[in-house]
């Protein structure tokens, strides 16, 4: 059972996307907030295993809230997903730069967004890779110092690889395919650079991947 905790101080955002989940066999919500305080407080509280998290809130804004949540150790299998209003919204990197797995547009088809949360809740995959491609693009052109460049040198050169794959949207089965390698070890390759860089899923190794200049942002 995945198990849900949505955080935003819109009830009818709220209450829709509890509807959706609510339909699901396999997905539980285990509680709602209305601001980011009181969301820190309930995934806390109930550590769940995803956590969908509206960017902007009253007294607490999404990113700190989401920051608080990384910073836990006892939190560390929560993937919290932010919601945003737009696909390029400005916010966004920071977001995942404090810690989020990834970003959801709130017009997103109800499919889409059940599925969302089923790869959230597996950490196998980054969320809405194309949008958050567009992202990186927009808002790295210039990264900041290199923060993960010493422990860059732990990694091997296959699992370096991975993690330039990972940064461009691929998935596990998509690496394997083009490493020429099973997709449990392209899973390997990947948890083991993470372990490495100390990131918390997949979304921090892509921040990690850029700010590190292992990636480098396309030209605009």
């Amino acid at each position: 059972m995945i198990r849900v905790v949505l955080v935003d101080d819109q009830p009818l955002i709220r209450s829709g996307f509890r509807a959706l989940l609510d339909l699901e066999v396999d997905i539980e919500v285990v509680g709602e907030a209305a601001d980011g305080e009181e969301g820190v407080a309930l995934v806390r509280k109930q550590v769940p295993d995803v956590a969908l998290v509206d960017i902007q809130m009253p007294v607490m804004n999404g990113i700190e809230a989401t920051r608080r949540i990384a910073a836990d150790p006892a939190l560390a299998g929560v993937h919290v997903v932010m919601l945003t209003n737009y696909g390029m919204d400005e916010y966004v990197f920071d977001a995942l730069r404090a810690g989020a797995a990834g970003f959801l547009v709130k017009d997103i088809l109800p499919e889409d967004f059940l599925h969302a949360v089923r790869v959230a809740a597996r950490g196998d995959a980054l969320l809405a890779p194309s949008i958050t491609r567009k992202l990186i693009d927009r808002y790295v052109t210039q990264p900041p110092p290199a923060r993960a460049g010493s422990r860059l040198a732990e990694l091997t050169g296959r699992e370096r690889e991975a993690v330039v794959l990972v940064a461009h949207g691929l998935t596990n089965d998509e690496i394997a395919a083009r490493m020429v390698i099973t997709p449990s070890t392209a899973k390997t390759h990947v948890n083991r650079a993470m372990t490495k860089l100390h990131a918390r899923d997949r979304a921090q190794l892509v921040v990690l991947a850029y700010e590190s200049g292992l990636v480098a942002p396309r030209a605009s």
